[in-house]
């Protein structure tokens, strides 16, 4: 498995502790930056991390700011990218088997470094249910298709 990963400067700290903790466990892990604490502009990072995934160079993805909204915001602009903002195991779970997210935001300011890892890891090893989900996820796909 790759994951891409990219945070604006108040995410590195946990994307540190991401990476450490994938890479540890044998994942290939691609970090976009940024790697340096002045202030940035999280679109940057999450386009790059959403555009990997939605080319096939990353089979998911991962974006963290401070809250996650901005970057759950502009990795859903890119095109095929599906990104669940989970705060617990359980969101990660059912955005996974339900919604088929292919990249997750997570915010630095309101998840600690432990409940992180457990989602990650929860995000990484769930399957999508397909059946009924898939239907409403084949739905959203459509209506991006139709509103280029």
């Amino acid at each position: 498995m790759t994951v891409y990963i990219g945070s604006d400067h108040g995410g590195i700290a946990l994307k540190s502790a991401i990476i450490d903790k994938l890479t540890a466990q044998g994942i290939v892990v691609c970090n976009v930056g940024t790697d340096i604490e002045e202030s940035c502009d999280y679109p940057d990072y999450a386009f790059k991390v959403a555009e990997a995934v939605a080319n096939g160079k990353a089979d998911r993805g991962i974006v963290i700011c401070k809250t996650g909204v901005g970057m759950s915001i502009a990795a859903n602009k890119v095109k095929g990218v599906r990104c669940a903002l989970c705060l617990n195991t359980e969101m990660a779970k059912l955005c996974r088997e339900h919604n088929n997210a292919n990249c997750l935001a997570l915010g630095a300011g309101n998840t600690d470094t432990d409940t992180a890892l457990q989602i990650v890891q929860t995000f990484l090893t769930t399957d999508f249910s397909g059946g009924r989900h898939k239907t409403r996820v084949d739905k959203i796909t459509a209506y991006e298709g139709s509103h280029e």
